[in-house]
């Protein structure tokens, strides 16, 4: 029985196979764009063939819109296929299983856009500016693709701050972080992108037209 693990958060798509002891039995990865809805379904069927596949995990952010669809769209038509139990990872959950032990909290920075940052921080993603990130009240380790830039930030406002190496989402960690709740006997999150922002998309001022007749 084998575990596949999908990350398309961050600039690459990762799918790895792995075994229920949590070891990596081989990897792939593709560009984001262009083809990754071409590319992705391709990878898994490529670590599925001659397998039994129980579980599905795939991380649902936040992260690259594009990137976070695409693969939870595919993890849901694949787990239903093959009738695996289906797992919603959590970037924060995926970067604690790369920094286990950690005697700090944990705080993830990824880049939502320019000058805009989305801060994972005890069980809930928030969404800041850059210049209206809050100083933590008291010793913090720093993660995410943005990491280095908050570390320093923090650190010359005079905040105790530990930089860790985890800049992008390992999709072996968000294999891991299944089979951790798995073992804990915790319920499969649900595979939904995890947005922080609510869409910019308005409606109309005048409403939707009328379906046509």
């Amino acid at each position: 029985m084998s575990l596949i693990a999908l990350d398309a958060s961050g600039p690459r798509a990762g799918l790895v196979l792995m075994d229920q002891d949590g070891a990596v039995r081989q990897r792939w990865s593709a560009p984001l764009k262009p083809g990754l809805i071409e590319t992705l379904p391709l990878l898994l069927q490529e670590a599925a063939a001659g397998r039994e596949i129980s579980d599905i995990a795939v991380c649902v952010g936040p992260g690259s819109f594009t990137g976070l669809r695409t693969s939870i769209a595919l993890a849901q038509g694949f787990a239903a296929g093959c009738q695996a139990v289906l797992w919603g990872i959590s970037a924060a959950a995926a970067y604690g299983q790369a920094l286990p032990g950690l005697a700090r909290p944990l705080w993830v920075a990824i880049r939502a856009r320019r000058g805009r940052l989305f801060l994972l921080r005890e069980d809930e993603a928030v969404a800041f500016a850059d210049a209206d990130v809050p100083l933590p009240q008291s010793p913090v380790a720093i993660a995410g693709d943005q990491a280095q830039w908050l570390a320093a930030m923090l650190a010359a406002k005079g905040a105790n701050v530990m930089l860790t190496d985890a800049r992008l989402v390992d999709a072996a960690w968000v294999g891991r972080a299944a089979l951790a709740q798995k073992r804990a006997g915790q319920a499969p999150g649900a595979a939904l992108p995890l947005y922080v922002d609510p869409p910019e998309a308005k409606l109309p001022a005048a409403g939707l037209r009328p379906a046509p007749v």
